[in-house]
């Protein structure tokens, strides 16, 4: 029996990685599993540059507006449902194909995360109502003094790590970093790894259009409608955050938008070094679609 592949396609935000991935989709037969980790959620079509209903309508599409905003889902989820999906496709294609460029997302199905409990409503309802009462700071204090040796190495400015830290320490009576074995897990299936690259001058070219394309297409509107929710970390995200920033008359709308092609193309840097750690990846060109199908189907 021929060995099942998974096709990764990833590189940094506005490389290229749709319309390549759209033609290979096509090509294989196969369908495209999303592994951008906003456009998950169903609210946020402009900001995360989601796939048009024409593109869905072309070719099918998993994990792309299924969940709202206020969903609970984290990178060990997004493993165990693109793991099982896996299972399924691969009984009637020798290829599936994961397309984004969240780095954690990738990572996961890729290498697999630690076994970290799933916490219980209840706890996740307490920390949320602490967070809110007395902050992120103290919070953070809380951490260093149950497991310091997280609080070491955790973002302390991103409240859902902190919280979901902390969820676990309470919730099981152990330090968050117990759970974290880093252990490889093994996949029945190959991984051909594909990263997308362009000069850097064409790529923050890219980026400056689309955000562009993205205001002229509704993104401030987009942005207006979510006001009421943006206390949800899902809207910490670049595009969303430095609107809400110009609604609050802090910026003004060209301010805001300077500022989001320069934490866009900050991001940018930040996914290729990323990638670049990885030796597993193979690089190439957007425009190099006959060259990449010829490394997945030949490699290894």
């Amino acid at each position: 029996m021929k060995e099942k592949t998974l096709i990764v396609i990833t590189g940094p935000t506005a490389v290229g990685k749709t319309a390549l991935c759209m033609d290979m989709a096509e090509d294989f037969g196969i369908p495209i599993i999303n592994a951008d980790s906003r456009q998950i959620y169903r609210e946020l079509k402009i900001g995360t540059a989601a796939p048009t209903e024409e593109q869905l309508r072309r070719v099918r599409h998993y994990f792309v507006g299924t969940l709202s905003l206020a969903d609970y889902y984290s990178a060990s989820c997004y493993e165990q449902q693109v793991t099982k999906l896996l299972h399924g496709l691969f009984k009637t294609s020798d290829y599936a194909l994961l397309a984004g460029g969240s780095m954690m997302y990738i990572d996961a199905v890729c290498n697999g995360i630690d076994d970290i409990p799933t916490v219980d409503d209840d706890i996740r309802a307490l920390m949320k109502q602490r967070l809110e009462n007395e902050g992120l700071e103290a919070l953070c204090e809380e951490l260093r003094q149950l497991d310091p040796e997280h609080y070491a190495i955790v973002d302390r400015k991103n409240p859902r790590r902190v919280v979901h830290a902390l969820e676990i320490c309470h919730m099981t009576g152990r330090t968050y970093t117990s759970f974290r074995t880093n252990v490889r897990k093994q996949r029945p299936f190959n991984i051909r790894k594909v990263a997308l690259t362009l000069p850097r001058e064409q790529l923050y070219h890219r980026i400056n259009v689309r955000v562009d394309q993205m205001m002229a297409h509704g993104l401030l509107e987009e942005v207006r409608s979510l006001l009421p929710l943006r206390h949800l970390n899902a809207l910490n995200t670049v595009g969303y955050k430095e609107l809400f920033t110009y609604l609050d008359g802090t910026w003004t709308l060209e301010e805001a938008v300077e500022r989001i092609k320069g934490n866009t193309r900050r991001y940018a840097r930040k996914q290729l070094t990323w990638f670049k750690k990885d030796s597993e990846v193979k690089w190439f060109s957007p425009n190099d679609e006959a060259d990449i199908i010829k490394y997945i189907k030949t490699a290894g």
